[in-house]
């Protein structure tokens, strides 16, 4: 094992990761010249559309470190080279071939617990910080993650070739900010390779060899980091093995589920899977499984032999999702016999699909009497909301509705009895309501002090109690609040780059407790009836801007019906916006011509009465298209 090396990357997003993780597989030979592309560990179309990663990638790397001697070409066609010291007792390191075991990680806010999961299977990682940026909030956030988890930490500036780089700034601060000396902290350019090679170097030598804790046990563990599905060969799990070596001989047993299987195949990432005889102690690989039920396999859970059974590991806690929303499929008839039945189990196979490889969002039935039935889900975020969403309709081809995003409630009746709240429509009406209670989160947002009166006006437009504000060194300030997490969803994080011309970063974490919150459900009527997917919880405050935005909204996009009718915003017991959707006026005696004026006034009498009809009945049929347009972010 002392020739084993496992780390990860970690930074803030938009820093980098991916762009360093291309060099030092082009560098090591991983990868082939001719099979090279930007965003090589991004496998999915969403990563590289959009240019983040959204899943950690595991990948392994074999790397002979350079000496005095020896010199490796980057990508630009410039050399570089890096001398490293002799290991006592040992092979020099430039006659050792070393294994180094990556796991690169997404750096969004809401893809923090992917990172959790990545460093618990490493003994280092990288924390990188772009030159032309410097630290930023979700820097200081996975840091933290870093030290917690008590792994060596690999300080490194990125982007250095930049014309803006504002290097020797960057180093001192990141020096500060770890207390080491500032020549510890690397520079390297993903770009252009240079200092990559240094970079393979000190992680040879700085981040130290895994250790097995009973290396005469002969028996095997392992802990699941991650997994995915596979159609041919089920459950395939990805882990970090802690304890004696398996093969697909072995026969295997998942601890906390208490399953055993025989496993199909064993291997590990080049980064494509490739099959191997053996994974030992240290290494990083996986097990095809065989297993096509879901539910058995989890993240954190151990694995270990059959036979000779070793205790689970420590395994991670479970995500929390912070942002509900109702997902429907978009054809399912409404009101009548459920045509759309097939599109419903096509949805839940999909979302039992996506949970096998992201294993951090939930999923439950729940139905409609407007929109039929679908799944009430919870996600880390609006970013995992948006890429499950997203995934939902690419991957699958499903047409969807979704609903307003919602946050978890604690509600207190006037019984005195508690209820949770995940979905607006199932909030109680006024008068029933005796207390609320809401999560918060705290935040950190850095910005240059250019821009602190515009996000302290944003912060008080969202009912942020602001706290501390310290010069956070290179001419930026950093600021400490707490916020709503209601309001934190409500767009603030766009809002924020807005005001700041995107020189603001923000990191947060939710408050452990609940806090009193001053909310009311807010209703849309449709020709007085309630439109339950229509249904918002909003600040008091702010109820009849939102009810106003809303009715107006509704009114400019529902079609005109035979009769007039009355769109309404109801709050707080009392109607509080209201707009008249006008009658659609047909011609009904338009096809007779001259003749007695008598048949055009018993033709007009009947329309009339008609009318009167359908108003009494105050039936408006909605479209899907209107459900679509009121739920894409009140565009």
């Amino acid at each position: 094992m002392k020739n084993i090396r496992n780390f990860s990357i970690i930074a803030h997003i938009d820093h980098g990761k991916s762009t360093l993780a291309d060099r030092l597989l082009e560098i090591t030979g991983t990868i082939e010249k001719r099979k090279m592309q930007e965003q090589v560990l991004d496998s999915m179309e969403l990563e590289r559309e959009r240019g983040i990663t959204i899943k950690m990638t595991p990948v392994r790397m074999n790397y002979r470190p350079t000496n005095d001697n020896q010199q490796q070409t980057t990508k630009d066609g410039n050399v570089s080279g890096g001398k490293l010291s002799v290991v006592s007792g040992e092979l020099s390191n430039s006659e050792r071939e070393y294994v180094l075991n990556l796991i690169d990680t997404p750096g969004h806010i809401d893809f923090s617990y992917e990172v959790s999961r990545a460093i618990k299977a490493v003994e280092g990682s990288i924390l990188l910080v772009d030159a032309t940026q410097g630290v930023q909030a979700q820097t200081l956030t996975t840091l933290q993650m870093a030290r917690d988890a008590g792994i060596v930490i690999l300080p490194v500036v990125s982007k250095i070739d930049s014309p803006i780089a504002r290097t020797a700034d960057v180093k001192l601060e990141l020096a500060k900010l770890l207390n080491c000396p500032e020549e510890e902290v690397l520079e390297v350019s993903g770009k252009t390779g240079q200092g990559v090679p240094e970079l393979l170097n000190a992680i040879i030598k700085r981040i130290p060899p895994p250790k097995e804790e009973l290396p005469n046990s002969g028996s095997f563990r392992g802990l699941i980091f991650d997994f995915q599905y596979s159609n041919h060969t089920g459950v395939i799990v990805f882990l970090r093995v802690f304890e004696g070596e398996v093969t697909k001989k072995d026969a295997l047993l998942f601890v906390a589920a208490n399953e055993k299987f025989n496993p199909i195949e064993v291997g590990i990432f080049k980064p494509d899977q490739k099959e191997v005889e053996k994974l030992s102690a240290g290494e990083i690989g996986y097990i095809v499984t065989g297993i096509k039920r879901p539910g058995v396999a989890s993240v954190g859970d151990t694995i270990t032999f059959v036979k000779k059974p070793l205790s689970a590991m420590p395994g991670y806690m479970t995500p929390k999702p912070v942002v509900w929303a109702s997902i429907y499929p978009e054809n399912q008839s409404i009101g009548g016999g459920m045509t759309g039945g097939d599109d419903w189990n096509l949805l839940r196979q999909a979302l039992e699909r996506l949970k096998l490889s992201d294993s951090s969002f939930t999923f439950e039935e729940e139905s409609s009497g407007i929109l039929g039935r679908g799944f009430r889900s919870g996600f880390l975020g609006m970013l995992h909301l948006e890429i499950i969403t997203e995934r939902l309709k690419r991957e699958f081809g499903l047409r969807l509705i979704i609903t307003t995003p919602s946050i978890r409630y604690e509600v207190v009746d006037k019984r005195a009895k508690k209820i949770i709240v995940y979905s607006p429509a199932l909030f109680p009406e006024y008068g029933m309501v005796d207390k609320v209670f809401e999560p918060w989160v705290n935040m950190k947002i850095i910005t240059p002090p250019d821009y602190l009166g515009g996000i302290t006006k944003l912060l008080y437009e969202h009912e942020a109690a602001t706290g501390t504000t310290t010069n956070f060194g290179d001419n930026r300030t950093a600021i400490e609040a707490e916020m709503p997490l209601r309001e934190l969803m409500r767009g603030f994080f766009d809002e924020l780059k807005s005001v700041s011309s995107g020189f603001a970063s923000l990191a947060y974490s939710i408050v452990p407790e609940n806090r009193p919150a001053d909310v009311v459900r807010l209703d849309l009527l449709v020709a007085d009836e309630i439109v339950p997917a229509f249904t918002k919880v909003v600040s008091r405050r702010k109820a009849e801007e939102e009810a106003k935005k809303s009715v107006e909204k509704l009114h400019d996009i529902l079609p005109r019906q035979l009769f007039t009718v009355k769109i309404q915003g109801v709050a707080m017991g009392r109607i509080i916006s209201s707009k008249s959707l006008t009658a659609l006026k047909k011609d009904v005696a338009g096809y007779l011509y001259g003749g007695d004026r008598s048949r055009k006034m018993k033709l007009w009498k009947q329309q009339k009465e008609g009318k009167k009809r359908l108003k009494a009945r105050g039936s408006v049929e909605i479209p899907q298209e209107v459900f679509v347009a009121m739920m894409k972010n009140n565009e």
